[in-house]
């Protein structure tokens, strides 16, 4: 989670992981249908209004990094060196979630989520908007539109490539063979940046530069 600078910046953020870690710890010994939002708000002992004023729903109370995740996916794209190629950089991210997300502390809240409706429709949905932010990024970044083609869909790929290594036998590894895979998706149909030209692919499957006027 980033850290806040200033007092109330900080106890704010306080508040919020109190709530965020009381709600999880009854979910785990109650089971998530069990447990309510008054449930949660008096354990951590605040009111349900400043619960809400943190979290939107019951569902984001599981999620409770997701706004620092989608930052640091759409700051590897922007805070990156001039030169710094894309892939590599997203893929960095991508292996921290993957790393924290298999670790033996999540697998009990993994099992959770999979057994929840309501919480794979929120991670589903959650996914969709990281992928929207991250092409944004994308596309600013290559002084492109938000919405090209492909930088929507390289986005979306980054985005579900965790998904798909947390459950894969070997994640480390997935995370490999699925960036590879990106990473030749992105060569042959990237933008260049502006100025520079578009990439398409040609018959051969290779890239071939088409050079803007």
């Amino acid at each position: 989670m980033t850290v806040p600078s200033g007092r109330r910046e900080r106890k704010k953020a306080a508040t919020r992981q109190k709530i965020a870690d009381s709600a999880l710890r009854l979910f785990l010994e109650r089971g998530y249908d069990a447990v309510g939002i008054r449930d949660v708000a008096a354990e951590a002992d605040v009111a349900v209004t400043t619960l809400f004023s943190h979290f939107a729903s019951k569902e984001a109370l599981v999620f409770e990094q997701d706004e620092d995740f989608e930052q640091r996916l759409t700051r590897a794209v922007t805070g990156r060196a001039p030169h710094e190629p894309l892939i590599p950089a997203l893929r960095v991210e991508i292996q921290a979630l993957v790393r924290h997300c298999t670790a033996d502390a999540a697998a009990p809240i993994w099992r959770m989520i999979d057994e929840s409706p309501a919480l794979r429709k929120y991670e589903e949905s959650m996914r969709l908007r990281h992928a929207e932010s991250l092409a944004t990024a994308i596309a600013a970044d290559l002084g492109l539109s938000p919405a090209t083609t492909a930088c929507r869909t390289i986005a979306r790929f980054v985005i579900d490539a965790y998904s798909l290594a947390r459950e894969a036998a070997d994640p480390e590894a997935a995370v490999d063979e699925i960036f590879q895979m990106i990473e030749a998706a992105w060569e042959v149909a990237r933008p260049s940046r502006r100025g520079q030209g578009t990439v398409t692919p040609d018959r051969t499957g290779a890239g071939r530069t088409v050079t803007s006027p």
